[in-house]
């Protein structure tokens, strides 16, 4: 297993996936326990994870998650896991009224990592995906038109290798005791 700086450090936006290796339903359900277990504002959980794992559905949301020369390798992805926003609780509402931050997106976001960093953890590739037809994934998956779909996060056996981390320097990134 990782320490957590190796896992943060190895985990990358995957873009190339073995699309005849699936991904095994243990290892899947790790993944989305770490999700379901991911920190929210007052505790408010409001996400919903639509988990693809059918070849043809994942090859029409794949698609679906393409345009414009976009993400043509979500095709390839043997699991999709799209995060739908979800209503948050009253505390939280409340929370993000009085504070104007909508803490469900960060919320979503952080259960985007923890889903990113376990795929890392399991062996596998990822990508998370915010360009995509929503209409029509929706359609496709049945998620009510009300409904909010933020995320797509694409996992599967990844076909490339490591790259090296392209990062601003800590200098750039992080101050003491006062904003520089």
């Amino acid at each position: 297993m990782k320490d957590f700086l190796e896992l943060a450090a190895s985990r990358q936006s995957d873009r190339a996936y073995d699309k005849g290796r699936m991904v095994e339903q243990e290892k899947l359900d790790r993944i989305l326990e770490a999700a379901r277990l991911s920190p929210s504002a007052c505790n408010a959980q409001p996400w919903k994870f639509v988990v693809v794992t059918d070849k043809e559905l994942s090859v029409k949301v794949g698609k679906a998650t393409a345009g414009l020369g976009m993400n043509k390798f979500a095709k390839d992805a043997p699991v999709h896991i799209l995060i739908v926003e979800e209503s948050a609780n009253i505390t939280s509402m409340l929370g993000s009224k009085i504070k104007d931050k909508h803490f469900p997106f960060i919320d979503i976001g952080i259960a985007a990592a923890h889903i990113t960093l376990a795929a890392e953890a399991e062996g596998l590739g990822s990508c998370i995906l915010g360009w995509f037809d929503e209409k029509e994934l929706k359609r496709i998956l049945g998620i009510p038109a009300s409904k909010r779909l933020l995320l797509d996060i694409a996992i599967g056996y990844p076909l490339k290798g490591k790259r090296p981390k392209s990062r601003k320097g800590k200098e750039k990134v992080i101050s003491y005791n006062k904003y520089i």
